[in-house]
């Protein structure tokens, strides 16, 4: 059985502003399953967001665990995070789980994965999902020559760039952002 997946989430801090979007689509082998996911999500009262790539049920296990964690250590997104990393990799559940999750608050960006990793991205531009390296170019050229846009328009030219080469992304883009 063929599980759905494949996605471009990519998140951006520029000018006090994060922006975090995905397109919508879900594939199942080489079929659209579904064109408007939602893969992107606001937690904590909008202070926090959230974006996945990889299996979608998986996902969802993800992120419910990443805002209890969140609620456990008081809205510290690093620490939450670095906890979610260790739980994932080392309980015999969560270690089949196939997904990695952006996370964003207004003063940090991460990516975490299965493998334990948590990692602060370079130039402020994180991306996962089949067509992030596609997102994350866009991204790092439009930070650099287009400065002037917002972190949202970034997010949303970026992902359209992506929609544009990557068969696994639509342009049915939902972007959140924190001001």
């Amino acid at each position: 059985m063929q599980k759905i997946h494949a996605t471009t989430v990519v998140g951006i801090l520029h000018n006090g502003e994060i922006a975090l979007g995905a397109d919508g689509q879900a594939t199942m082998g080489n079929t659209i399953a579904k064109s408007n996911v939602r893969k992107v999500r606001s937690l904590m009262n909008g202070k926090v967001l959230a974006g996945f790539a990889g299996s979608t049920a998986d996902a969802f296990t993800l992120i419910e665990r990443f805002e209890e964690k969140l609620n456990a250590y008081g809205g510290n997104l690093k620490r939450a995070a670095i906890e979610l990393a260790k739980e994932w990799r080392t309980d015999r559940y969560l270690r089949r789980l196939e997904a990695m999750l952006i996370v964003a608050s207004k003063e940090d960006l991460l990516v975490i994965s299965g493998t334990g990793d948590v990692l602060e991205p370079d130039h402020q531009i994180a991306a996962i999902g089949s067509g992030s390296m596609f997102a994350q170019s866009a991204a790092v050229a439009l930070k650099k020559h287009a400065p002037q846009l917002t972190a949202e328009e970034m997010v949303r030219e970026s992902l359209h760039i992506a929609a544009d080469i990557c068969i696994y992304t639509n342009h049915n883009l939902v972007v959140e952002t924190i001001r």
